[in-house]
């Protein structure tokens, strides 16, 4: 064995053996694997939703191209790097989320996007993964498990950027911030009295938010989401049509681009929000299962990845990473299902996006980056 091998965690060596490029790039063979399945497939699923636009799949592959290059880019990045920069990112990232009412664009009626000319995105979904860093690092710094001040801190870091997207407004997005700041709290292992304590009050406030918070669009869908039938034209269409693509799709599915419900129209959003219906319709429960399998496979690599982490920092960061990515899955796939309220999430790898899919894989690489980390003193 190699010195370089010896200096690497059992695991790594594991992984490496026989792939020296992997090494080089500081990839993860068994984390790129399923992610690169996963956007093949949902390219082809992309396709069928577009009705057959090549420009869409087109921008589709070149979003995919910018967020390899910043996966890769990211893996090279040490996590001590990562530690001293969390606090920046996060100031930087905050400093974004307040310019987007001053001088942001909007639209579809919210203002939650930032142009540079050439090029827009959203603040939000880099705060997706500024959030853990930034929590991580203050918890290594005041201890672990969390005291009371630094708890009290800690909440404060997560509620503040969670408050700016809420006012854009975009719930969704923020309560997906917030708990990917939370995870990072609970991870850290936050005491059991502040854990009842924290339910007690988020019960205690469901009325006031309810009657204050929401605005009527989103209690309309809350609503909804226990009676769609009630308005089959309108607050009700997209789940009675998501519900209807996917029941029709049975065991092996109609078939690629042979589904009626996106392709006459009838499916909305079905390039972001809900091309899981699109999925279900062509290729079945089958091709379902099949997603799900390499949904499972990211998210087992992602604890294995946290598990194995030689620092509570890198433990931390890879555990919020893959918990938010498996909420990312479960919420879409919820919402489709009619069994969440529908907040706009979309589907990750396979929806069409930009800012989410290169955030996404920004955080692929801060796992991989954590993965290939040399063994180092716990902390």
């Amino acid at each position: 064995m190699s010195d370089y091998d010896r200096n690497l965690p059992s695991h790594d060596r594991d992984l490496g053996r026989g792939t020296p490029l992997a090494q080089l790039l500081h990839v993860d063979v068994w984390l790129l694997v399923p992610v690169f399945f996963l956007i093949a497939g949902g390219l082809l699923v992309l396709y069928s939703a577009s009705d057959g636009s090549v420009g869409t799949l087109w921008r589709q592959c070149r979003n995919f191209a910018i967020a390899g290059v910043a996966m890769l880019l990211a893996a090279q990045i040490s996590v001590d790097q990562y530690r001293r920069w969390a606090p920046l990112v996060y100031v930087f990232g905050l400093i974004l989320l307040i310019a987007v009412p001053l001088v942001g664009v909007g639209a579809k009626g919210a203002q939650r996007w930032l142009s540079l000319g050439v090029v827009r995105f959203q603040p939000s979904e880099l705060m997706k993964l500024a959030m853990p860093l930034m929590i991580a690092w203050w918890y290594t710094r005041y201890g672990i498990p969390p005291r009371l001040l630094p708890l009290l801190g800690s909440l404060c870091l997560v509620v503040l950027p969670a408050a700016c997207i809420v006012i854009q407004p975009d719930l969704g997005t923020s309560l997906l911030v917030a708990a990917s700041g939370l995870f990072v709290v609970f991870i850290a292992g936050v005491s059991v009295w502040y854990l009842l304590s924290a339910i007690a009050l988020a019960l205690l406030s469901a009325w006031p938010a309810w009657t204050y918070l929401l605005k009527d669009y989103q209690r309309q869908r809350i609503l909804t989401l226990f009676d769609p039938e009630a308005d089959r034209l309108g607050a009700g269409w997209n789940i009675i049509q998501s519900k209807t693509a996917i029941g029709s799709g049975g065991w092996s599915g109609k078939g690629w681009l042979q589904g009626t419900q996106s392709h006459l129209d009838f499916l909305p959003e079905s390039q972001t929000d809900f091309i899981i219906a699109v999925l279900a319709e062509e290729f079945g429960l089958r091709g379902v299962l099949l997603l799900l399998g390499c949904y499972l496979l990211i998210i087992a690599r992602g604890f294995w990845i946290g598990l194995t982490a030689q620092s509570s920092f890198s433990r931390l960061v890879a555990s919020s990473i893959t918990l938010t990515f498996f909420v990312y899955v479960f919420v879409n796939i919820g919402m489709v299902a009619g069994v969440l309220p529908v907040v706009g999430v979309p589907l990750p790898l396979v929806s069409f996006g930009g800012t989410s899919i290169v955030t996404l894989m920004l955080g692929f690489g801060v796992l991989m980056a954590i993965s290939t980390e040399k063994k180092r003193i716990s902390q």
